[in-house]
This record gives C-alpha cells, structure tokens and sequence, in this order.
C-alpha cells in the first residue's frame, strides 16, 4: 500500500486538544474515514479529539466531505467540531 503526504489542519476545540493547527501526515488510508482512524491509533491527544462518539466534521480540499471521501497525494484535510449557530 502506497503512502502519501497530505497536509491536515486542525480548528477550533480539535486544535486545542491537540495543541497544534496544522501537520504534514504520511498516511496509507484511502478515504477521510481511513485517516481519521489511523490518526486516533496514535493515541492521546488524537484519540480524545477525534474519537469515534465525538462530532468531528471534515473536509477535504476545503469542500465538506463524508468519511468515504477519497484520499490524494497532497490533499488538504481538516477537522473542526460542528458550528454552532447563535
């Protein structure tokens, strides 16, 4: 299975927990749902952040997208905590 580089960015509470906005990733998953399960086997703070119970939105190249969205050399991935209106 090949690897390739994608650049994930964090917002919000996601960014909090993690410290962190952004990262390169070197990642074997195939789709959004892949990823986010590869990066919560990391362990804490990945796991507490983007944990399966939590609503994590994602998007790929800045579009919304679900968790069988495909996964692309250099693809821009974010995760951010659903917006609350108000």
């Amino acid at each position: 299975m090949a690897h390739k580089t994608i650049n994930v960015r964090y917002f919000a509470s996601v960014r909090e927990a993690l410290g962190r906005g952004s990262e390169p990733v070197q990642t074997a998953a195939d789709s959004l749902g892949a990823l986010r399960d590869e990066l919560i086997a990391r362990g804490e703070p990945y796991a507490g952040a983007l944990a399966r119970g939590k609503a994590v939105r994602m998007a790929l190249d800045q579009l919304m997208s679900g968790e069988d969205a495909a996964l692309a050399e250099g693809a821009e991935v974010a995760f951010f905590p659903p917006v609350t209106g108000g």
